[in-house]
């Protein structure tokens, strides 16, 4: 029995540990697109159509794209919005959400433009309304800081 204790033991030890580890080095870690939040620093994956994976930075690390908004598009599961649809969604959230986050004038703005992770048909139909707009530099060089405006 005490073996057999011990066992079990090791075991929640082990466990723990990877929790805390996957803790603190979730900004250095690969994770899924659809799990990011505001502030979250990641880089912007080149050329990509479909995203599923990005790679996670704390934002002082190079990085090409900083999070300024999540929110879910309105919608019904039967019908797939039109790509205007999640267009004009970006417009209406993203937009001022980008101003706020960064202190700057998106329609004036030179240095940085705005990306957008948005559910694909196959998740809209199982109920997926995330959008994820991120700031990211006009020449998608890569930054060693925020882009959030300073309190």
């Amino acid at each position: 029995m005490r073996g057999f204790l011990a066992g079990w033991g090791v075991r929640i030890l082990i466990i723990a540990i990877i929790a805390v580890g996957a803790l603190v080095l979730r900004d250095r870690l690969s994770g899924n697109a659809g799990d990011l939040k505001v502030g979250d620093c990641f880089d912007e994956p080149a050329g990509a159509t479909q995203v599923e994976d990005v790679q996670h930075h704390p934002c002082t690390e190079a990085h090409t794209s900083e999070v300024v908004f999540v929110g879910d598009v309105p919608g019904d599961s039967k019908t797939y919005p039109a790509l205007t649809a999640f267009d004009d969604y970006g417009v209406a959230n993203c937009i001022p959400a980008f101003n706020a986050y960064t202190g700057r004038d998106f329609s004036s703005e030179t240095e940085l433009t705005m990306g957008y992770f948005y559910p694909l048909a196959e998740g809209w139909g199982k109920g997926d309304r995330e959008m994820t707009c991120y700031a990211i530099r006009v020449d998608s060089k890569p930054v060693t800081a925020s882009f959030k405006k300073a309190p």
